[in-house]
């Protein structure tokens, strides 16, 4: 017997315990190598994790739910060993059952009243999950417990109650509630955005901004930018880009506090808010002030598919100076983003929509967009935090001043 144990993946320095979902094959059945066989959720990402060898999976010894820590040995598998015709003898055995069960020998073998009745696959993988079988709907013959219901089962769940047929002193009055556990990633939110709002003391200031002149240079050049860069030219690049330049001429906006000392960064790594099914992750952008308009698109096209997906990585959301928000995707109209620790400021943009402005004296439509600049107080005074916005605005105003750097 060669055994190769399958640990849980090497988390970063900031995580340190994670959480596993639900593993995709059970004691027994084969697996190919680098086959994924588990994902764990950590408060960032959620990592796939492979299967060292070809073989057969021989031991789980963490099931769905656990919380496990980098290193730890979740399962083993047997490199050496054949799968074993147990499931497929299962599968026949329970398409068999209802036949067994209409004989008159099954009768005098049935399960007496109150009493689930569950085949040998299901018993097991049950038993390994720490899941009463009492607890699992069966969808076989007379409520039966089968295989594949044993595998849906999750630790904790308990089979829903029969509805009455009529009202027997319990009111259903259509009025259903669901208590479900925060997953991890949506926990760490609620934490960090809590400490963030205890620990840093916010301010929001805002601005407009005329959209119209990136609006009219994204018209002109859009279709030659996407044939040329092989991606969609967006507005957020051009808010990256007028937010580093503002940071350029207020570095304290850009730095952090650690302890009693104001750390001031050399460089500009802008994170990016990405919704994801699991919760809102904050992937970075590095060095932006080095990258091209088509560089940062192509980066944020990137984050929002592998964050759809889960893909991201535990580097990619750690670090950031300074973060963007864009409620505007949602139709949001203004708001006041909350600081990423230990970040001091976050930038929230919202909907252009055309409003009524005055310009010369005269009442014009143009597509307008507010600006909110969330900003920790203790570091940052409010002339700094307004004149950065008032940066942004004009850059976003006259894009021009992005070549020319002034």
């Amino acid at each position: 017997m060669a055994i190769k144990e399958v640990l849980v993946p090497e988390l970063s320095e900031s995580v340190a315990e994670a959480t596993l979902l639900e593993w995709k094959k059970q004691p027994g059945e084969a697996v190919e190598a680098d086959e994924i066989l588990i994902e764990v959720e950590t408060d960032k990402v959620v990592l796939e994790v492979p299967a060292p060898a070809a073989g057969v999976l021989s031991e789980i010894i963490k099931g769905d739910g656990s919380t496990v820590l980098a290193g730890e040995v979740l399962a083993r598998i047997d490199t050496e060993a054949q799968p074993t015709a147990t499931a497929e003898a299962d599968d026949a055995a329970e398409a068999a059952a209802p036949a067994a069960e209409a004989s008159p020998e099954a009768d005098t073998a049935a399960p007496t009243e109150g009493v689930v009745a569950a085949s040998p696959a299901a018993n097991k993988i049950l038993t390994e999950k720490g899941v009463d079988v009492a607890d699992v709907p069966g969808s076989g013959r007379d409520g039966r417990v089968t295989k594949a219901d044993a595998m849906a089962a999750q630790p904790g769940s308990a089979k829903p109650a029969a509805t009455p047929a009529a009202p027997t002193g319990v009111s259903l009055d259509g009025r259903p509630e669901q208590r479900v556990p925060m997953s991890r990633l949506r926990a760490r939110i609620a934490e960090r955005l809590l400490e963030s709002q205890q620990e840093n003391a916010i301010l929001t200031t805002f601005n407009e901004v005329n959209m119209q002149a990136v609006i009219d240079l994204r018209k002109a050049y859009r279709d030659q930018f996407e044939k040329e860069h092989g991606v969609r030219l967006g507005f957020m690049s051009f808010f990256v880009k007028a937010a580093v330049h503002a940071l350029k001429k207020y570095p304290i906006v850009n730095a952090s506090v650690d302890g009693n000392d104001i750390v001031y960064h050399g460089y500009f790594d802008i994170g990016i808010a990405v919704s994801s099914p699991r919760g809102l992750v904050v992937p970075i952008l590095r060095n932006v002030d080095q990258l091209s308009i088509a560089e940062i698109e192509q980066q944020i096209a990137d984050f929002g598919a592998r964050a759809q997906e889960g893909k991201l990585t535990l580097e990619e959301l750690t670090g950031g100076t300074f973060s963007i928000s864009n409620g505007g995707v949602f139709g949001s109209l203004l708001s006041t983003p909350i600081i990423n620790p230990p970040q001091s400021a976050i930038l929230g943009i919202h909907a252009t929509k055309e409003r009524p402005v005055v310009e010369n004296g005269e009442v014009v439509i143009r597509p307008m967009n507010y600006l909110a600049l969330s900003y920790d107080h203790r570091i940052i005074d409010g002339r700094e935090a307004v004149l950065a916005l008032v940066a942004m605005k004009d850059a976003l105003e006259d894009p021009q001043r992005l070549l020319l750097d002034v």
